[in-house]
């Protein structure tokens, strides 16, 4: 159990690092679709992949 809260903890510290250093290279768009690409996007990618989890049986 503490091996996955240490690899949620160094995964979650390197996402935010890549944001600090590394967005403001990338341009994007202010636009309203945009902030509701980046709100929606998260729950569509979770429900694929738990959707896509939920079809294989558990070992």
């Amino acid at each position: 159990m503490v091996v996955f809260i240490v690899k949620v903890f160094v995964l979650s510290a390197l996402i935010s690092i890549a944001i600090k250093y590394g967005a403001p290279y990338f341009e994007v768009a202010e636009t309203n679709i945009t902030a509701l690409v980046v709100v929606v996007l998260p729950s569509i990618l979770m429900a694929i992949a738990l959707g896509w989890r939920s079809q294989f049986p558990k070992l």
